[in-house]
């Protein structure tokens, strides 16, 4: 065994990252996290990104609806820039490795490990008894996502923080159960103001695809008018922009706004505030409408023109998947080999 150990130094430089196909894409996920997976192309670090079709069933899909958002989230990642010439782009269910790999993780975790997890609590709320055992388990499906490519890197939000930090506990102590250096502890990378964005009717919540409101989220099939339209009636207050970050203070509507204006420009609040500072909503929001537009119009017509070519998508997928098995399944054999399966 020891002549396959890797140190950490030895692993190569490595990013994976999914969406899961449920409910549509919005601003949030562009910006907090296509936009960013796009930016690492071409940066010297390998780049993975998926579908999580796998992690979509811990609740009920209807199938048809899954295979169209699963073309969706696709559609969104290849319209926002994603190239799967220089990235790895793939729906996890046609990996069956990271199914494999997850089953061996869920007898690596442990129990106490799983009820940390603040997401099952908050998604479950007081029906925990009638959720299925997949909705319970799947930050151990995430950590085989992750190690099952031997990532280093993860771009996610602030709320999947805590599930990168169990994929670095999984990794650690199957390291130690079985005397190797084999899984790396994969940093989570957590940058930039679009990391979280919040509603456009109530700027302490996120922005969301299961907000009943339509208004409070900017989708990424929203055409031209709609983003403009959305963006003039987001919630606001009477009150100028500041020059400086401290001047948003308790101002949740106004900082969401600067947030998304930063955002878009691919620049810091620190930078744009002097821009924008004095100015009243009436003369920022029409300035903001138009760049959202510029950026996203383009987005939704290009992912409609892939919607209406499902085998594009599906060839890409296909594609992507073959990719992806190349560097898993060696990865998920030695796995095997460590854990003293017989093959």
């Amino acid at each position: 065994m020891s002549d396959e150990v890797q140190t950490q130094s030895a692993f190569t430089p490595r990013v994976f990252s999914g969406i899961k196909p449920s409910g549509g894409l919005t601003l949030g996920n562009y910006l907090g996290a296509i936009k960013r997976f796009v930016d690492m192309q071409g940066s010297g670090i390998e780049t993975i990104y998926c579908v999580v079709d796998m992690h979509a069933i811990t609740v009920w899909q209807d199938p048809s609806e899954l295979r169209r958002a699963t073309r969706e989230i696709a559609a969104g990642y290849i319209a926002s820039g994603l190239d799967p010439e220089q990235s790895i782009l793939f729906n996890q269910s046609q990996v069956s490795a990271h199914a494999e790999l997850g089953w061996i993780f869920n007898c690596v975790a442990r129990v106490g490990w799983m009820n940390r997890m603040t997401q099952f609590k908050e998604k479950a709320g007081k029906n925990a008894e009638k959720q299925s055992l997949g909705l319970y388990a799947y930050p151990s499906l995430m950590a085989a996502d992750i190690l099952l490519y031997h990532a280093t890197q993860v771009p996610v939000g602030e709320d999947q923080k805590q599930h990168v930090e169990l994929t670095r506990d999984i990794a650690a102590k199957f390291n130690h159960d079985y005397k190797v250096d084999f899984f790396p502890e994969t940093e989570p990378v957590i940058q930039g103001a679009g990391t979280r964005i919040m509603s456009l009717r109530d700027g302490t919540s996120k922005m969301s695809k299961s907000d009943v409101s339509d208004a409070s989220r900017i989708n990424m099939t929203d055409d031209a008018d709609k983003i403009a339209k959305k963006i003039r009636k987001a919630k606001t207050d009477p009150d100028a922009l500041p020059s400086e970050a401290a001047g948003l203070e308790g101002r949740a509507e106004a900082r969401n706004l600067v947030n998304i204006y930063a955002s878009l420009q691919g620049k810091t609040l620190e930078e744009v505030l002097p821009e924008v500072g004095g100015m009243q909503f009436g003369t920022f929001k029409p300035m903001l409408a138009d760049l959202a537009v510029d950026k996203l119009a383009p987005i939704s017509t290009e992912m409609a023109r892939l919607m209406d070519q499902p085998d594009e998508i599906d060839a890409i997928l296909i594609k992507g998947a073959e990719k992806a098995r190349e560097i898993a399944q060696p990865i998920l054999e030695r796995t095997y080999d460590i854990v003293g399966m017989l093959r």
